[in-house]
């Protein structure tokens, strides 16, 4: 499926809006941690079709991206008829990688349910090992950094899991 080579816009990425399905919320009464991951994941798989990393390219050129690193943070919770929205920043990018950071936010609301970062890997799918991208998608991921690169960073990029120090 060929892409169309737009401009990348200094924006973070916005996915379309989703709803909670009912069978992802947990015993708790809010949506179960594993679900998060879920949105998560299906925003970036609609940025990676703008970027021409999709199933087509999977197919048609035989590369993909495996996830080989992913922070979650859990800020507020998230309820079953809540619609959401996720905001996808491509931070940094070399010839293999690629680091985004996601925001999750009630899609009336506004306010931050969770954020995401994560490095992706481009995976040669035939000897499925790590492989540079092809030139035409470098060019167009750095236009993306690039343009991502002007505009605020979103709180949270770096954190780390640590219990607080005892000072």
């Amino acid at each position: 499926m060929p892409v169309t080579a737009t401009a990348p816009t200094a924006e973070p990425f916005r996915a379309s809006i989703m709803q909670i399905e009912p069978q992802w919320i947990d015993y708790n009464g809010h949506l179960n941690m594993a679900y998060y991951n879920v949105m998560f994941d299906r925003a970036i798989d609609q940025m990676w079709l703008q970027l021409g990393i999709g199933p087509g390219y999977m197919k048609e050129r035989g590369g993909s991206t495996f996830t080989a690193e992913c922070h979650v943070r859990y800020l507020r919770e998230i309820h079953l008829g809540d619609p959401v929205q996720v905001s996808v920043w491509l931070l940094e990018a070399d010839d293999k990688r690629l680091h985004t950071f996601q925001e999750l936010r009630h899609a009336t609301e506004g306010w931050l349910s969770a954020t995401s970062e994560n490095m992706s890997l481009h995976i040669d799918m035939g000897s499925r090992k790590v492989a540079p991208f092809p030139i035409d998608i470098s060019e167009r991921i750095r236009g993306v950094v690039g343009a991502h690169s002007a505009i605020p960073r979103p709180e949270g990029i770096g954190r780390s899991v640590a219990m607080p120090s005892k000072r």
